[in-house]
Formats: structure tokens, C-alpha cells, sequence
């Protein structure tokens, strides 16, 4: 047996939480194995509408156990919350959730440091989600985090207080101004919460299950192209957001990894600074923004909008190793006429390329487009792919053909019955 991956391929928001949810009941375990509170996972089904941040999306399916792998940093605060506005849809989390005792804490001291690094950049600042992610991050990687395991030790308070002790010098240094005391209080409050739920060595859950042939599906956070080494640079996340993390987020081997389920966007959507060649500002990007309503899950920043972006696409199923594709908000384009897909770029000598260039925020690259009809009806009452529009068909073909992947699933709505398989995922 071994884990199936499903990962955005664009700058997130791509439409995940849904697909997981769609897949889920052929799953036992469902991981999450990076990112943290800046994730925003949004399910709809039976007139329900929820955010997930750090919880894996099974949670709203019976008899699936749910994983907080080593690989996400946590943040009581949030964390709590989340599971308290779970309980009015009778859902008892800590029958079906394990986080691992590896997974880095994010302090309140992070979130003060995330906002200050932020302001200091002034007008390069990144467009952070200041949830405290890089800077707990940035604690792992110099050996000087606290991990969820570290709550349940005697000497939590002293290793905390330490800690804090740094972060309270670089605040300084940074004359940065803050109430770090009434952060604590609901800070301990959800520390003593979180310690009442399974903390354990959750890379041995993940591989006995796969001995025992129980299949397992692994949730990635944010999009492929915010990867820390593969991403937009310096304009990205802080960890491994491609298929890549998984071995390292949930303890791994490379030969365990399936099926890897990539996720797009029929268009392109960005939160944040960074580079976007295909961006539309104009009227056209703004009715994108507005039929996909398209502002952040987590922050409520309205996204950037603009057409698909081939070469990119192409780099993220590359560094992938993508087996299936899902395209999701294909209903959104319903209200155009005309259709436009990023082919190639142009660079500023005028040499044409189809190749991401590295550092392309600095290329002034200008996108080459292909054309397509739009289909100009609603579709998000079809049940099968026959029904589809001709026009959506040829469009799908297009970029089956050039991606040289199969398109297997097909979101055409936000809830979880507004999808149509297009081609079966499971042998």
C-alpha cells in the first residue's frame, strides 16, 4: 500500500478542501504534512459551509482517522477554536484526530515577529498571512522550536519562557510595540486544551497503517508555485509545498508516495505580492474575482485574478510527478465569451519561451495566449461529462493534451455534489 498525495499546482487556493472531502471515503487516514493556520480548506455539503486551517479535511466524514503530521506548524490558539466551531455540527474531534508530537508550536511571540519582519520590509514586504509560519519556521530550522511533544514535559514553562526571552530581544530591536502578556493568557488556555487530544509519534501510525494495506491520502497546504525552494522566491511560503514535503512531513520513504492528485484552478488566482504574468487588471479580472468570489479563506485579502498559465502549470506537474489532474471552478468562466490560456512567454528581447523561468519576477515577461469560445451556460447543475458544453470539452482536451496528464475530476461548484469524475482515479 502507499500514501496518494493531492497538492495545488498554482499559488493555492485552488480548490483542495473540496476535493479532499470528495475523495475521503476511500481513505482511512487523512494527513496533513505541512503549512500551518495560514491554510484555508473551505467544504461545502448539505447547506453547510467551513473553513478548515490545520484540521485535515476528512473530519466531516465517519470512520476516518484524521492526522496532524510532523511536517505542520500548529497554533493552539487557532487550533482550539477550530475544533469548538466543529461542535455545532456534533462532531467530536478527539475520536478521530491524532497530531503528531513533532509538529512545531507557533507561539504568540511568532506572530508579533511575522508582523514586525513584515512592516520592516515596507512597500517589499512579501503580503505575509501573519500567522506566525515563518517565523516558526525559521525556530525549527535553528534547532530552537518548541514541539507539541515539548507540552506535555515538566519544563514546557522554562523552555518556553527562554524562547520568548529571544524573540522579546528581536521585537526590541525591531521597536516593535505589542502586548505579548494577554496573548499568553489564551495562549496557556489552548496549550492545557491541546494536551487533552492524542499526541503521538505519528509517522509510525502512518506506516503501520500501510503494512496493514489501510489507504492513506496526503493533504498539502497553499500551491506548488509558494514552494520554498520551487516557488516564486522570495514571494513564498515557508515550507515544502510540493510532493516532495510529504516524505518529510509525515515519515516517509520516497517509495511509499501513489497516486499524486493535482489541483488547478480552470484560471489563476494569487494572495500577496510576488509575480503573476497572467494577471487581468482590468474588468475582466475584476467579474473573475467577483463570479469566483475570490477573497482569502484565511485572510479575507481579495485574490488576484487572471487566465491559466500553461508553463507554470507544466513546471508544478513536472517537480510533481502528478498522475491526475482535477480542474476546479470551471463554472466561473461560464460568464465569458472568450477564453484565454497562457501558451508561452515573451521575454523583454523578444525571445519566446514555454519554460518558468527562475527569478521571473524580474523577466517582464508578457504572456502569449490561445484563444477559446467560451461556453456561456450554467453547468453546475450536471451530473456527467456528456452534458458538458462542447466548448468546455475542447477546452478540457486542450490542456489534457498539453499537460499530458488525465483531467479526472471536474469541480463545476462549491459543494461537494457539484462534481463530475471524468475518468476513474482508483484501479
Amino acid at each position: 500500500m502507499k500514501v496518494d498525495v493531492l497538492l495545488g499546482l498554482q499559488w493555492g487556493d485552488e480548490g483542495k478542501g473540496k476535493i479532499v472531502d470528495y475523495l475521503a471515503p476511500n481513505y482511512q487516514f487523512i494527513s496533513r504534512f505541512q503549512g500551518g493556520p495560514n491554510a484555508g480548506h473551505t467544504l461545502e455539503f448539505d447547506g453547510i459551509k467551513h473553513v478548515l486551517h490545520q484540521i485535515p479535511s476528512g473530519v466531516f466524514r465517519k470512520n476516518i482517522t484524521n492526522i496532524i503530521g510532523n511536517g505542520v506548524v500548529l497554533d493552539p490558539v487557532i487550533f482550539k477554536k477550530e475544533v469548538e466551531d466543529l461542535t455545532q455540527y456534533k462532531i467530536d474531534v478527539r475520536q478521530n484526530l491524532l497530531i503528531s508530537n513533532r509538529a512545531q508550536l507557533i507561539l504568540p511571540t511568532h506572530r508579533l515577529l511575522d508582523a514586525a519582519y513584515e512592516k520592516d520590509k515596507g512597500e517589499e514586504k512579501i503580503g505575509s498571512t501573519l500567522r506566525g509560519i515563518g517565523p516558526a519556521y525559521q525556530d525549527k530550522i535553528a534547532r530552537v522550536g518548541l514541539r507539541t511533544g515539548d507540552a506535555l514535559r515538566n519544563d514546557f514553562l522554562d523552555k518556553y519562557q527562554k524562547l520568548v526571552a529571544k524573540h522579546r530581544d528581536i521585537l526590541n530591536y525591531y521597536q516593535f510595540d505589542h502586548q505579548l502578556e494577554e496573548l499568553e493568557k489564551e495562549f496557556f488556555k489552548a496549550i492545557d486544551f491541546l494536551k487533552t487530544f492524542e499526541i503521538v509519534s505519528t509517522e509510525f501510525v502512518i506506516n503501520d497503517a500501510l503494512i496493514s494495506q489501510s489507504p492513506v491520502l496526503a493533504e498539502g497546504a497553499q500551491g506548488s508555485l509558494l514552494d520554498i525552494d520551487f516557488g516564486s522566491y522570495p514571494f513564498v511560503t515557508s515550507s515544502n509545498t510540493v510532493a516532495a514535503g510529504v516524505c518529510s512531513g509525515l515519515g516517509l520513504a520516497p517509495s511509499r508516495v501513489g497516486n499524486v492528485f493535482g489541483i488547478f484552478k480552470a484560471y489563476c488566482t494569487r494572495v500577496g505580492s510576488g509575480p503573476f504574468p497572467t494577471e487581468l487588471l482590468d474588468p475582466a479580472g475584476e467579474r473573475m474575482r467577483k463570479e469566483g468570489n475570490e477573497f482569502g479563506a484565511t485572510t479575507g485579502r481579495p485574490r488576484r485574478c487572471g487566465w491559466l498559465d500553461l508553463p507554470a502549470l507544466k513546471y508544478a506537474l513536472m517537480i510533481n510527478g502528478v498522475s491526475h489532474l482535477c480542474m476546479t471552478k470551471v463554472d466561473v468562466l461560464s460568464v465569458f465569451e472568450e477564453i484565454k490560456v497562457c501558451t508561452h512567454y515573451q521575454l523583454e528581447n523578444g525571445e519566446t519561451v514555454n519554460r518558468l523561468p527562475n527569478n521571473f519576477e524580474n523577466e517582464n515577461l508578457t504572456p502569449v495566449y490561445r484563444s477559446f469560445t467560451g461556453w456561456k451556460q450554467p453547468i453546475n447543475t450536471f451530473k456527467e461529462v456528456s452534458e458538458l458544453p462542447l466548448a468546455l470539452l475542447e477546452y478540457i482536451d486542450f490542456l489534457e493534451k498539453e499537460s499530458a496528464v488525465p483531467i479526472s475530476i471536474i469541480s463545476i461548484g462549491p459543494d461537494r455534489t457539484q462534481t463530475i469524475l471524468r475518468n476513474e482515479v482508483f484501479a
